[in-house]
Protein backbone atom coordinates (compact mmCIF):
# COMPACT_ATOMS: atom_id res chain seq x y z
CA UNK A 1 0.00 0.00 0.00
CA UNK A 2 1.27 3.42 -0.79
CA UNK A 3 1.87 5.62 2.23
CA UNK A 4 -0.87 7.79 3.62
CA UNK A 5 -0.58 11.31 2.20
CA UNK A 6 -0.77 14.25 4.59
CA UNK A 7 -0.85 17.92 3.61
CA UNK A 8 0.70 20.29 6.17
CA UNK A 9 -0.29 23.94 5.68
CA UNK A 10 1.81 25.97 8.12
CA UNK A 11 3.52 29.32 7.49
CA UNK A 12 6.24 28.76 10.11
CA UNK A 13 8.96 27.14 8.02
CA UNK A 14 10.81 25.50 10.89
CA UNK A 15 7.68 23.97 12.43
CA UNK A 16 6.46 22.75 9.04
CA UNK A 17 9.78 21.03 8.32
CA UNK A 18 9.89 19.40 11.77
CA UNK A 19 6.40 17.97 11.24
CA UNK A 20 7.20 16.71 7.73
CA UNK A 21 10.40 15.02 8.92
CA UNK A 22 8.49 13.28 11.69
CA UNK A 23 5.85 12.08 9.23
CA UNK A 24 8.56 10.63 6.99
CA UNK A 25 10.08 8.82 9.96
CA UNK A 26 6.65 7.32 10.71
CA UNK A 27 6.27 6.11 7.12
CA UNK A 28 3.79 8.76 5.98
CA UNK A 29 4.10 10.83 2.81
CA UNK A 30 3.92 14.50 3.74
CA UNK A 31 4.04 17.67 1.67
CA UNK A 32 3.94 21.24 2.88
CA UNK A 33 2.39 24.59 2.02
CA UNK A 34 3.42 27.97 3.45
CA UNK A 35 0.16 29.82 2.73
CA UNK A 36 -3.51 29.19 2.11
CA UNK A 37 -3.43 29.48 -1.67
CA UNK A 38 -0.58 26.97 -1.95
CA UNK A 39 -2.47 24.66 0.40
CA UNK A 40 -5.53 24.66 -1.85
CA UNK A 41 -3.40 24.03 -4.92
CA UNK A 42 -1.66 21.05 -3.30
CA UNK A 43 -4.97 19.69 -2.01
CA UNK A 44 -6.37 19.74 -5.54
CA UNK A 45 -3.24 18.14 -7.04
CA UNK A 46 -2.34 15.57 -4.41
CA UNK A 47 -5.73 14.59 -2.95
CA UNK A 48 -4.28 13.87 0.52
CA UNK A 49 -5.75 11.43 3.04
CA UNK A 50 -5.50 14.01 5.84
CA UNK A 51 -4.99 17.78 6.00
CA UNK A 52 -3.28 19.79 8.75
CA UNK A 53 -4.28 23.48 8.56
CA UNK A 54 -2.80 26.36 10.53
CA UNK A 55 -5.50 28.90 11.36
CA UNK A 56 -3.37 32.00 10.73
CA UNK A 57 -1.76 31.90 7.26
CA UNK A 58 -0.98 34.48 4.56
CA UNK A 59 -3.24 34.96 1.52
CA UNK A 60 -5.99 32.67 2.88
CA UNK A 61 -6.43 31.65 6.48
CA UNK A 62 -7.18 28.10 7.59
CA UNK A 63 -10.90 28.71 7.90
CA UNK A 64 -11.14 29.95 4.31
CA UNK A 65 -9.12 27.00 3.01
CA UNK A 66 -11.30 24.55 4.92
CA UNK A 67 -14.48 26.11 3.57
CA UNK A 68 -13.20 25.56 0.02
CA UNK A 69 -12.19 21.95 0.77
CA UNK A 70 -15.52 21.10 2.38
CA UNK A 71 -17.44 22.06 -0.74
CA UNK A 72 -16.33 18.82 -2.40
CA UNK A 73 -14.24 16.76 0.03
CA UNK A 74 -14.77 15.08 3.41
CA UNK A 75 -11.04 14.50 3.98
CA UNK A 76 -10.09 14.44 7.71
CA UNK A 77 -8.83 17.89 8.81
CA UNK A 78 -6.95 18.97 11.93
CA UNK A 79 -6.60 22.68 12.67
CA UNK A 80 -3.51 24.19 14.33
CA UNK A 81 -3.80 27.35 16.38
CA UNK A 82 -1.57 29.42 18.64
CA UNK A 83 -4.63 30.87 20.32
CA UNK A 84 -6.78 29.22 22.96
CA UNK A 85 -9.93 31.22 22.40
CA UNK A 86 -13.05 29.07 22.34
CA UNK A 87 -14.44 31.12 19.44
CA UNK A 88 -11.61 29.91 17.17
CA UNK A 89 -12.40 26.28 17.86
CA UNK A 90 -16.13 26.80 17.45
CA UNK A 91 -15.57 28.52 14.10
CA UNK A 92 -13.30 25.70 12.96
CA UNK A 93 -15.79 23.00 13.89
CA UNK A 94 -18.61 24.94 12.25
CA UNK A 95 -16.79 25.00 8.90
CA UNK A 96 -15.92 21.31 9.13
CA UNK A 97 -12.75 20.73 11.19
CA UNK A 98 -12.47 17.27 12.75
CA UNK A 99 -9.98 18.11 15.50
CA UNK A 100 -7.90 20.94 16.96
CA UNK A 101 -4.31 21.05 18.24
CA UNK A 102 -3.10 24.10 20.18
CA UNK A 103 0.49 25.31 19.86
CA UNK A 104 2.97 24.52 21.22
CA UNK A 105 2.67 20.78 20.62
CA UNK A 106 5.01 17.87 19.96
CA UNK A 107 5.09 16.06 16.59
CA UNK A 108 4.33 12.87 18.52
CA UNK A 109 1.10 14.35 19.92
CA UNK A 110 0.05 15.44 16.44
CA UNK A 111 0.82 11.98 15.04
CA UNK A 112 -1.30 10.31 17.72
CA UNK A 113 -4.19 12.65 16.86
CA UNK A 114 -3.81 11.92 13.15
CA UNK A 115 -3.78 8.14 13.62
CA UNK A 116 -6.88 8.30 15.83
CA UNK A 117 -8.68 10.53 13.33
CA UNK A 118 -7.80 8.31 10.37
CA UNK A 119 -9.07 5.27 12.24
CA UNK A 120 -12.36 7.00 13.13
CA UNK A 121 -12.72 8.12 9.52
CA UNK A 122 -12.30 4.59 8.19
CA UNK A 123 -9.02 5.32 6.39
CA UNK A 124 -6.95 2.18 5.90
CA UNK A 125 -3.51 2.49 7.50
CA UNK A 126 -0.90 -0.03 8.59
CA UNK A 127 -2.11 0.49 12.17
CA UNK A 128 -5.65 -0.78 11.72
CA UNK A 129 -7.54 -3.66 10.19
CA UNK A 130 -10.82 -2.90 8.48
CA UNK A 131 -13.83 -4.59 6.94
CA UNK A 132 -15.65 -2.74 4.20
CA UNK A 133 -18.30 -4.10 1.86
CA UNK A 134 -17.56 -7.61 3.13
CA UNK A 135 -13.87 -7.26 2.26
CA UNK A 136 -11.41 -7.74 5.15
CA UNK A 137 -8.12 -5.85 5.09
CA UNK A 138 -4.89 -6.50 6.96
CA UNK A 139 -2.74 -3.63 5.66
CA UNK A 140 0.34 -4.56 7.69
CA UNK A 141 0.58 -7.91 5.88
CA UNK A 142 -1.07 -6.61 2.69
CA UNK A 143 -3.73 -9.32 2.96
CA UNK A 144 -7.24 -9.00 1.61
CA UNK A 145 -9.87 -11.67 2.17
CA UNK A 146 -13.50 -12.28 1.27
CA UNK A 147 -15.35 -15.02 3.17
CA UNK A 148 -12.00 -16.15 4.65
CA UNK A 149 -10.56 -16.62 1.15
CA UNK A 150 -7.42 -14.62 0.33
CA UNK A 151 -7.76 -12.54 -2.84
CA UNK A 152 -4.59 -12.26 -4.90
CA UNK A 153 -4.19 -8.72 -6.18
CA UNK A 154 -1.37 -7.02 -8.03
CA UNK A 155 0.26 -4.01 -6.35
CA UNK A 156 -1.65 -1.59 -8.59
CA UNK A 157 -4.97 -3.38 -7.95
CA UNK A 158 -4.36 -3.35 -4.19
CA UNK A 159 -3.37 0.34 -4.14
CA UNK A 160 -6.37 1.22 -6.28
CA UNK A 161 -8.82 -0.61 -4.02
CA UNK A 162 -7.34 1.07 -0.92
CA UNK A 163 -7.68 4.43 -2.68
CA UNK A 164 -11.37 3.70 -3.30
CA UNK A 165 -11.90 2.58 0.31
CA UNK A 166 -10.24 5.72 1.67
CA UNK A 167 -12.49 7.90 -0.48
CA UNK A 168 -15.80 6.14 -0.01
CA UNK A 169 -18.85 7.80 -1.59
CA UNK A 170 -16.66 10.27 -3.52
CA UNK A 171 -16.62 10.11 -7.31
CA UNK A 172 -13.02 9.65 -8.47
CA UNK A 173 -12.24 10.61 -12.04
CA UNK A 174 -9.98 8.52 -14.26
CA UNK A 175 -7.42 11.31 -14.09
CA UNK A 176 -7.41 11.30 -10.28
CA UNK A 177 -6.99 7.52 -10.17
CA UNK A 178 -4.29 7.64 -12.81
CA UNK A 179 -2.32 10.35 -10.99
CA UNK A 180 -2.60 8.66 -7.60
CA UNK A 181 -1.84 5.07 -8.64
CA UNK A 182 0.33 5.41 -11.73
CA UNK A 183 1.89 8.78 -10.89
CA UNK A 184 1.78 12.27 -12.40
CA UNK A 185 4.52 11.41 -14.89
CA UNK A 186 2.61 8.48 -16.42
CA UNK A 187 2.35 8.99 -20.18
CA UNK A 188 0.46 5.88 -21.23
CA UNK A 189 -3.18 5.41 -22.22
CA UNK A 190 -5.67 6.54 -19.56
CA UNK A 191 -7.84 3.54 -20.47
CA UNK A 192 -5.49 1.49 -18.31
CA UNK A 193 -7.71 2.64 -15.42
CA UNK A 194 -10.84 1.08 -16.95
CA UNK A 195 -9.00 -2.13 -17.76
CA UNK A 196 -7.56 -2.40 -14.26
CA UNK A 197 -10.93 -1.75 -12.60
CA UNK A 198 -12.57 -4.39 -14.78
CA UNK A 199 -9.92 -6.89 -13.70
CA UNK A 200 -10.25 -5.85 -10.05
CA UNK A 201 -14.03 -6.28 -10.11
CA UNK A 202 -13.64 -9.76 -11.54
CA UNK A 203 -11.27 -10.77 -8.74
CA UNK A 204 -13.64 -9.40 -6.11
CA UNK A 205 -16.53 -11.44 -7.45
CA UNK A 206 -19.93 -10.22 -6.22
CA UNK A 207 -18.14 -7.62 -4.05
CA UNK A 208 -16.96 -5.99 -7.26
CA UNK A 209 -20.38 -4.31 -7.39
CA UNK A 210 -19.15 -1.99 -4.63
CA UNK A 211 -17.07 -0.22 -7.30
CA UNK A 212 -19.70 1.70 -9.22
CA UNK A 213 -19.33 3.40 -12.59
CA UNK A 214 -20.62 6.97 -12.63
CA UNK A 215 -21.23 7.65 -16.29
CA UNK A 216 -19.25 10.58 -17.65
CA UNK A 217 -17.51 11.22 -14.32
CA UNK A 218 -15.54 8.20 -13.14
CA UNK A 219 -15.94 5.64 -10.35
CA UNK A 220 -17.25 5.53 -6.80
CA UNK A 221 -16.90 2.99 -4.00
CA UNK A 222 -20.25 2.47 -2.29
CA UNK A 223 -21.06 -0.08 0.41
Amino acid sequence: MKGIRILVAEDEDKLREVILKYFKKEGYEGFGASDGEEALKLWEEKKPDCVILDVMMPKMDGFEVLQEIRQTDNVPVIMLTARREEDDKIQGFEVGADDYVTKPFSPRELMVRIKALLKRSGVVTVENNLEVCGIQFNPEERLMTINDETIQLSQKEYDMLIYFINNQKLVLSREQILDRIWGFDYEGDSRVVDTSIKRLRKKLGEKGECIQTIRGLGYKFQK
